[in-house]
């Protein structure tokens, strides 16, 4: 009886280290880049150095064929993540993974749009609703509203004019728009930001679920004049996705201040762990930005 009772401790102690084990185990993930009009060859590094230093993500890397060349075979089997980090701007994917990853999405995957992966695929309604708002690649009044902020709320403007701007790289201030959302809880109303590309005038559907941060687009550095929306989140069936317009890359990794950013990285680490399991266990990091100062990680690290 005893030597039963022994055995049986073992086994349930056994399956418990299996369960914890499973329950440390990374976040499994695939980066998409390749092609893009920014350097990807260094952006797409900053990104897995950025979310693997935390020890929370594994991440794997999917290059595409250069602009240009036959698409045909590119194609990404998702359902072995949890997670895709979207650094893509460029040809259009082959239909098969077009249908892929709207499968991956409407099932329940999280999708992190990061920086100018909001100028892909203008004609791709789909895509559209799941960025919620895009630039450039000849987006018009005819892709959806302009969106910004404004007295207190979201304002959508269906005038005509250009789709996607930005003026001068510059350092500038992110207001929280939620303080209460997982990926925004406990981090400041007000932070600087490393020298960026401020988007502005950006167009689409305009489905965003919670407006996160939003900064105003300063004439004087021929911005908008507006309060735009930066970092926000998105539903797309059962998906999640964090769309951050924030990480214009650098010259190299050395050189690359926007995504050097510790609020920049906060907030990718942040969104990208919401967005694979809905929760956000990370805690807030000593060396986040002021609002008078940015702060910098310059090996991607906390």
């Amino acid at each position: 009886m005893r030597s039963s009772i022994i055995r049986l401790f073992a086994v349930t102690a056994f399956a418990f280290a299996l369960l914890s084990c499973g329950a440390n185990r990374p976040i499994q993930g695939i980066i998409i880049t390749g092609q893009n009009n920014h350097n990807w060859p260094v952006s797409h590094q900053a990104l897995k150095m950025t979310l693997e230093n935390s020890g929370l993500f594994s991440l794997e890397v999917a290059v595409s064929p250069a602009a240009g060349e036959d698409m045909t075979a590119f194609n990404v089997d998702f359902s072995k993540y949890k997670l895709v980090v979207l650094d893509y701007n460029g040809d259009s994917w082959p239909k098969a993974m077009n249908d892929a990853f709207l499968d991956f999405v409407r099932g329940g995957g999280g999708v992190v749009v990061y920086h100018a992966a909001d100028n892909s695929f203008p004609n791709w309604k789909e895509y559209n609703d799941i960025i919620a708002l895009g630039g450039w690649e000849g987006r018009t009044e005819k892709s959806g509203p302009y969106l910004y902020w404004k007295d207190g709320g979201l304002v959508s403007d269906a005038s005509a004019g250009v789709s996607g701007s930005h003026g001068f790289r510059h350092e500038f201030v992110l207001d929280a728009r939620n303080t209460t959302h997982p990926i925004t809880k406990g981090l400041p109303e007000h932070w600087k930001h490393g020298t960026d590309e401020l988007y502005d005038r950006m167009r689409g559907p305009g489905n965003v679920k919670d407006l996160l941060y939003t900064a105003y687009s300063s004439p004087e550095k021929r911005g908008s004049g507006r309060e735009e929306p930066l970092i926000f989140t998105v539903e797309y069936g059962k998906g999640r996705i964090f769309h951050i317009m924030l990480g214009h890359c650098g010259d190299t990794l050395e050189d690359n201040p926007a995504m050097q950013c510790a609020g920049f990285q906060t907030l990718l680490l942040r969104g990208a762990e919401w967005c694979a399991t809905g929760k956000v266990t990370q805690k807030v990091p000593a060396d986040f930005p002021t609002e008078e100062e940015a702060s910098f990680r310059k090996d991607y690290r906390e």
